[in-house]
């Protein structure tokens, strides 16, 4: 960590404080964050967990240094969601073929997507169906301590088995008793247990095991997979709010009764809600949005969305706030993000320079990216005033956030002298009270593509424009 930053502090969803981050291991610091499940392209909901938690990861590895940092984020590739789909997609198909096109070519355009967004690659990405063998000895392992049992062709779990379960989400078995969304199947000990490991039919995928072929249920899963790469217990479990009950409940309840642990993960961090333009996101509303339709077609506001834009536009209201996320939102992400990018291209190239210890300093406390982005503002001032340093310490930080210094400029750097000519026509046709000619060179430009935006220099009252690639 450089001279000047001060301690990390998250809060806990498990203890519902904010507290010092002491990780079990400063050589080790482990995260693990729920991924898809690959039945069809990923949403903007599901994207602000990746943006979220990447930021996560790469500040975890400027305090701790990256070789010291694990971050483990799973492809869930067995789920009859994904069985259901390639039925569907895939008819002439035998079922497991059609589950590996429909798995293989959704994972990679998850891949694209978030790579589009900015996100580093996790240091582990496992998937569920490389970890079988792991999950059949997590069940084994409930069974011979009494807290699963067969019914039906079934494994499944003893909540009553477990006195404290339900401290994440706050729910007690009375309350998961009286839940709606609890079904009530009379091979159950409770309406609460839940399924370990379910049959397969012939039709269905499914792996030989010690109670019949079958298939994992969906909590056993990150089980596994977060105890083969991070330990019984590791620092810091992460994912949506929504997943806080019943997937992070059981989770919990899982590992820790398989292992006679007190507890699974250290932390747990999850990310508020996301509405689109005020309403709950769905396909009846005609709202559902995924990242591929807002990077690669003219859905939302009737445009294409840069990557690092809605990275910004995510990333502007505290992780866990819920979002509203809105045609507005971008265009102020974008503005944002500009502004911020001319500015740091003045910057030295090549040479190493550190974030700003300001702006590190705002993520520490609970990754508040409001409060940083307010200092990244102080130095693009600086750095637009002609202070160097500033320059390439603004572009630095950019880099550490994730936002590249020129992506998002190439298309400018290019047309940039005709352009800014033409700007400064139109000024001094304003300036000479020459409207027509102001209206026509700015109708040549927007022709172009370049869009103007004009304001006031806040010093001085003078007019000052803008102008930005129209996409």
């Amino acid at each position: 960590m450089a001279s000047g930053e001060g301690k990390l502090r998250l809060y806990n969803t498990l203890t519902r404080e904010k507290a010092d981050f002491v990780p079990i291991d400063p050589g080790n610091v482990r995260m693990y964050a729920c991924g898809p499940t690959v039945y069809d392209y990923a949403h903007i909901g599901n994207a602000r967990p990746v943006i979220v938690f990447d930021l996560m990861f790469r500040l975890l590895r400027h305090v701790f240094g990256g070789e010291r940092v694990t971050y483990v984020r799973n492809i869930t590739d067995v789920d009859d969601k994904i069985n259901a789909r390639a039925a569907r997609d895939f008819p002439d198909l035998p079922l497991n073929d059609a589950i590996r096109q429909v798995t293989e070519k959704t994972a990679a355009q998850y891949h694209a997507d978030v790579e589009a967004l900015g996100c580093l690659l996790p240091t582990v990405e496992p998937r569920a169906t490389e970890n079988i063998a792991q999950m059949q000895e997590l069940i084994e392992n409930l069974l011979r301590n009494g807290h699963a049992y067969i019914a039906s062709g079934e494994v499944l779990f003893d909540v009553g088995s477990m006195p404290d379960y339900g401290q994440l989400s706050g729910r007690n078995l009375e309350d998961n008793l009286a839940g709606a969304r609890i079904a009530v199947d009379a091979h159950k000990k409770n309406p609460a247990d839940f399924v370990l490991w379910k049959q397969s039919s012939a039709e269905e995928p499914g792996w030989d095991s010690p109670w019949g072929r079958g298939r994992p249920g969906w909590h056993i899963e990150c089980s596994a997979m977060s105890e083969r790469y991070l330990g019984q217990v590791f620092d810091i479990h992460a994912g949506g709010i929504d997943l806080i009950f019943p997937h992070h409940e059981n989770e919990i309840a899982q590992s820790r009764c398989a292992h006679g642990t007190h507890t699974m993960a250290n932390v747990w961090m999850h990310n508020g809600f996301l509405q689109v333009e005020g309403q709950k996101m769905s396909k009846s509303l005609g709202n559902f949005v995924t990242i591929n339709e807002l990077l690669a077609t003219e859905k939302f506001g009737g445009r294409r969305w840069p990557g690092e834009v809605l990275r910004l536009a995510m990333l502007m209201t505290h992780y866990r706030e819920p979002i509203d996320f809105s045609v507005k939102r971008l265009e102020e992400a974008e503005t944002k993000l500009r502004d911020w990018q001319r500015a740091a291209q003045a910057a030295t190239r090549g040479v190493p320079v550190p974030p700003e210890p300001t702006v590190v300093n705002e993520l520490l406390d609970d990754l508040n990216f409001h409060r940083a982005s307010v200092a990244l503002d102080v130095i693009a001032r600086k750095a637009n005033r002609g202070t160097q340093s500033a320059a390439d310490c603004l572009a630095a930080t950019l880099e550490f956030l994730g936002f590249s210094l020129d992506s998002m400029l190439q298309g400018e750097a290019v047309a940039s002298p005709g352009v800014d000519a033409a700007v400064q026509a139109r000024l001094d046709a304003l300036n000479a009270k020459d409207f027509a000619a102001a209206d026509r060179i700015r109708a040549e430009l927007l022709a172009q593509g370049i869009q103007l935006m004009d304001s006031k220099d806040p010093a001085t009252g003078a007019r000052v424009t803008k102008w930005e690639l129209k996409r």
